[in-house]
């Protein structure tokens, strides 16, 4: 995936101290960004954080400010958010890849219930840093998910 947004101009080869994560470090923003987002302006080209950090561990991708924590069960279609969330304990350690319905018993991959915020519960993530006003194209996003060979889920995370 780096190689495809490398040779796509998106990011920059050489990562450097662009990102926000732990270490700072991210791949850059490159010209060829503003092909795949609605409002080009809205990139942070020249800002300290602009950059693509890549997540390689099991983590949980949700909205920073204002996430209200619901989820449905695909199934019954009850609100289960409290419980689900509150199982993520056991998720995030590897215990289980699972999650089980409390009202139905309906058991799936945690990404096949519904949350009403778009959320991520993944090993894999890509975290484009100051990107979210820019709106990724819905057509790079589809690219991107068949080029990866998974279903993507867009969370929009804002800071302060």
């Amino acid at each position: 995936m780096l190689r495809w947004l490398i040779h796509r101009d998106i990011v920059q080869e050489q990562v450097t101290t662009c990102g926000r994560g732990s270490r700072g470090m991210a791949y850059g923003i490159a010209p060829g960004a503003e092909r795949v987002v609605h409002h080009p302006d809205q990139l942070p080209f020249g800002q300290p954080i602009h950059g693509l950090e890549i997540v390689t561990r099991r983590c949980i991708f949700t909205p920073e400010k204002g996430f209200k924590g619901e989820a449905g069960c695909p199934e019954c279609r009850q609100e289960i958010g409290e419980v689900l969330f509150d199982s993520l304990e056991e998720w995030m350690p590897g215990h289980t890849d699972n999650f089980r319905c409390p009202r139905c018993g309906h058991e799936d991959d945690i990404n096949g219930f519904l949350f009403l915020q778009p959320c991520g519960f993944s090993t894999l993530g890509f975290i484009f840093n100051g990107w979210a006003h820019a709106g990724f194209r819905s057509s790079f996003i589809e690219e991107f998910s068949e080029r990866l060979g998974y279903g993507v889920s867009v969370v929009t995370v804002e800071f302060d």
